[in-house]
């Protein structure tokens, strides 16, 4: 493909588990991390969401680019052990409006959320006005809208589409098509579930000027059929496989003024609400002196969804 500095391989499952490290070590009755953030909602407001990271069994789709198996288990999590984290961190968490349960994977996996626990978890989340899981489109199924019915409050299911690049998203090992994820999403909205969408910045086997001409082409397409929020996660090492690629010449993470210019434009779509991911920010810094101010634009841009002058800078990176 032009403009790319080497070719994407397609790597196989046996490769990816191969370059990993080892697991952490965790509780199945405890979170592995808890924390109540400001997120700005779908009701225009700025509201305190609680974002649980549950511990459980590890997704079995093992994508190219996640980290996210290194707090996971290699079994299902016994029945009564996920209501048990949520108590756990609940208890010592603030009030806050709405409720992420995110996983590492995907929330209607039987084998990661056993089904027994779905009565006893919407038990404990039926008191906020959200409840936001992320799942895989195909583990959307008729668990999701059962799961609405069961909440009796809003369900927002979030799916990683990660890219519609034709050759980039079959070889992130992902195991779904764009149809499918397509299809996921009409099924969850016409199941009055809402949708918002992961995609990367610059995933492996894309230039710079691609990572962000692909990143702005996926967030049209996720609102083009009724997602109504999208989050843009810069791609980044740091799970054994990237490295080799980054070693390849296949991936290098985006800069941060991709990352402001994905964040400028989507906002200016006007059609949803689109937050970049901050996390782990500094390493994108190109720039120790407005880096920070920079991170810190994009953070005032992800609460008030509104455009804010850019950072100016002596080094020129910010402008």
């Amino acid at each position: 493909m032009p403009g790319m500095s080497a070719p994407l391989p397609r790597l196989t499952t046996a490769e990816i588990l191969a370059a990993r490290g080892a697991k952490n070590a965790l509780d199945p009755y405890r979170p592995y991390a808890y924390l109540v953030e400001p997120e700005h909602a779908a009701s225009g407001r700025v509201e305190d969401v609680a974002t649980l990271f549950l511990t459980n069994r590890e997704c079995p789709f093992r994508c190219l680019m996640c980290d996210l198996w290194k707090n996971t288990t290699d079994e299902t999590v016994p029945v009564g052990a996920v209501p048990a984290q949520i108590d756990y961190a609940l208890e010592r968490l603030g009030p806050a409006q709405h409720i992420k349960l995110y996983n590492s994977g995907n929330f209607f996996d039987p084998r990661a959320i056993p089904r027994e626990d779905h009565a006893a978890i919407a038990e404990r989340v039926n008191g906020f006005e959200t409840v936001i899981v992320e799942n895989h489109p195909r583990f959307c199924s008729e668990a999701c809208g059962d799961f609405q019915e069961r909440i009796g409050t809003q369900l927002e299911v979030a799916i990683g589409l990660e890219t519609i690049h034709p050759d980039v998203l079959p070889a992130l090992n992902k195991q779904m098509t764009l149809d499918d994820y397509d299809r996921a999403v009409e099924r969850l909205l016409a199941d009055g579930i809402r949708v918002r969408t992961f995609i990367l910045l610059r995933p492996p086997g894309l230039t710079e000027e691609e990572g962000l001409e692909w990143a702005l082409k996926s967030v049209e397409h996720a609102f083009s059929i009724g997602v109504d929020c999208c989050a843009v996660i810069p791609t980044r090492a740091g799970n054994g496989i990237m490295e080799h690629l980054g070693r390849a010449g296949t991936f290098a993470p985006p800069s941060l003024s991709s990352l402001e210019a994905v964040l400028d434009a989507g906002l200016a779509m006007n059609r949803g609400r689109v937050f970049v991911d901050l996390w782990d920010i500094e390493q994108l810094y190109d720039c120790r002196e407005c880096g920070p101010a920079r991170a810190e634009r994009l953070k005032r841009m992800n609460l008030s969804q509104t455009p804010l002058p850019r950072v100016a800078c002596t080094c020129g990176a910010g402008r």
